[in-house]
């Protein structure tokens, strides 16, 4: 049994059979294969080895002639490998008594044969672990015939352990069988952890290398609520989680119970649930959900894993998909919030630092590109409540500059006699810290705020989200990041203005009384988490609320704070298990 530790992005626990995606895609299709099929699933292993040595060969020969014997020296290692006797007997008889597929035995003992060398002292003998692997790639890469089955065909339930998975490929993935997902990489902020919790999928992130260590159909444990990876668990270890997977699944329906009664306090205050979403797909869940209405819904779907740039109709009918599937409910659509990395294909031709050209900032250097998403946006207002939000908005003149192009595209549209609404109100994030200075002009020229915390920590904190070496300085309890959140509650108090909450904090009920206590009345979360959100909302008084957030602001350090934020709601609600 191995345990990995990893970043939970999206809670649940999932036990069942890897389906492994390397860094090169492949993927093992079957673990066993019947009796009768023994014997030509030899041949085909033998026509496997047979083909990786006459293409190691070739390789030897033609480095050999390119740059001397001494650097051909190391496929013929490759090929004494090949003619191991040892290796193939194992192999044979992973086939022929255990009925193992060629894929899985191949993947499963050559692991093995490369875990016994990087476990070795000597640093020259551990180093030829790599060359096991690259014989076990070249094999399935014969083998398998192509490297990658597509994430769509799945026919079985099962958990993907990949290298990476791109916001497309996540979303794209069928929740009736995947139980969950691991990468080695990827941060908790970033676009595929956001979408695997609006799929409710359960997954952790950045475990760091691990993918040499398990094949295809071996059992798992993903625990999204710990970010704890078990590969190979023992009896005990599964009969445990088994029972923790039941225990959830008998929670949530008792959380379903919520569904149809109001987020009010115990003493009548009613609190506003919103939706947040990254894809169209996600509002038929918010509104199953029986939410206020979208809170925030991510535009960057339609740029990622997409070489084209979408025009206007994409634009136009994406938005109207959610805006007709909310039924009248708010919308609050943020517009364009990615890097110039993104927009140019992610080439690295482009600065995708946090501080570089990214979200408002690039819609008004491509003043097109932003008309376009404008006049799609004007253009769905027509069919329901709309509101605009500009991110990352930092100075007066971002926002000035967004409002003037906005009113083109309202006389651009009357000209063009489209259907679209004059009546739309327009906002903005707050997510750096210039924007709380400056809030007392900003709440003059704008409708409503929405308080984004992922960035805003970020900013404040002088910490890259997406940078692992410092991800344990990113905190959504930290005593800065609190007093800017109040100052600008308590400037939007000033103006009567509307100020909601749409950051990953405002999903996990660690911070729901905080919240509350602050003067937040409108919180956006991830679909998954409004029945947990309206549990806590209903069992506590504004009062305790206010009690809480007032101690917790006089608190110097975040693991402070965090502790007693847990603790009080321990108090109310004995059986929360929330660690986010």
């Amino acid at each position: 049994m191995q345990k990995l530790q990893g970043i939970a992005v999206s809670p649940g626990v999932a036990v069942g059979e890897a389906f492994v995606l390397d860094n090169e895609g492949f993927r093992i299709p079957r673990r066993f294969v019947a009796r009768d099929a023994v014997d030509s699933e030899l041949d085909r292993l033998n026509r496997a080895f047979e083909e990786t040595r006459a293409q190691t060969e070739s390789h030897r020969d033609t480095v050999a002639r390119e740059l001397g014997p001494q650097y051909a020296a190391i496929f013929d290692a490759h090929l004494q490998m090949l003619g191991d006797a040892r290796l193939r007997a194992e192999l044979d008889e992973s086939i022929r008594v255990r009925h193992y597929s060629p894929e899985y035995a191949v993947s499963r003992v050559l692991r093995r044969y490369a875990r016994v060398f990087q476990s070795l002292e000597s640093s020259f003998l551990a180093e030829r672990s790599n060359d096991i692997v690259d014989i076990e790639r070249r094999l399935l890469r014969v083998l398998l015939g192509k490297p990658r089955e597509e994430l769509s065909n799945l026919t079985s339930p099962v958990l993907i352990l990949a290298y990476n998975l791109t916001p497309s490929e996540t979303a794209a993935l069928d929740r009736r069988f995947v139980m969950g997902f691991v990468t080695e990489i990827g941060g908790a902020a970033g676009h595929t952890a956001i979408v695997a919790e609006g799929m409710e999928i359960p997954a952790v992130v950045g475990t760091g290398p691990f993918l040499n260590d398990v094949s295809g159909g071996d059992l798992v444990i993903v625990d999204g609520n710990s970010g704890l990876v078990i590969l190979q668990p023992d009896e005990e270890t599964i009969a445990r989680y088994r029972f923790e997977v039941e225990q959830e699944r008998r929670r949530h329906e008792k959380l379903e119970e919520l569904r149809d009664v109001p987020a009010e306090t115990l003493d009548g205050t009613r609190i506003h649930l919103m939706g947040n979403i990254e894809f169209p797909s996600e509002a038929p869940h918010c509104l199953e959900r029986a939410v206020d209405g979208i809170g925030l819904y991510r535009t960057e779907f339609l740029y990622l894993g997409s070489d084209a740039v979408p025009g206007e109709e994409d634009h136009y009918k994406a938005y109207a998909d959610v805006v007709q599937a909310m039924q009248g409910r708010p919308v609050v659509i943020r517009t364009l919030d990615l890097g110039a990395d993104k927009l140019w294909g992610g080439n690295g031709s482009q600065d995708s630092s946090p501080l570089g050209l990214r979200s408002i900032r690039l819609s008004l250097r491509n003043v097109p590109l932003f008309k376009t998403q404008l006049r799609a946006l004007l253009r769905a207002a027509a069919l329901g409540e709309v509101h605009i939000m500009f991110p990352l908005i930092s100075s007066l003149h971002e926002l000035r500059q967004a409002k003037m192009i906005l009113a083109d595209v309202v006389d651009d549209l009357v000209e063009s006699g489209l259907p679209f609404s004059r009546n739309v109100k327009v906002g903005m994030m707050v997510e750096v810290p210039s924007a709380v200075i400056m809030l007392d002009q900003f709440v003059e020229e704008v409708d409503f705020l929405s308080i984004g915390t992922n960035d805003l920590i970020q900013y404040t904190l002088a910490v890259d989200r997406g940078n692992k070496d410092v991800a344990d300085l990113y905190s959504s309890s930290d005593p800065a990041l609190l007093r800017l959140i109040d100052m600008t509650i308590r400037a939007a108090e000033r103006r009567n203005l509307p100020v909601s909450l749409c950051g990953q904090m405002s999903g996990s009920t660690t911070y729901t009384m905080l919240l509350l206590g602050l003067g937040l009345r409108c919180l956006s979360v991830p679909p998954s988490a409004v029945y947990e959100i309206k549990r806590v909302i209903r069992s506590v008084t504004v009062e305790q609320c206010r009690a809480t957030a007032a101690r917790a602001l006089t608190m110097e350090n975040a693991r402070n704070i965090r502790n007693f934020l847990k603790e009080e709601l321990k108090k109310v609600l004995p059986e929360s298990h929330d660690d986010r």
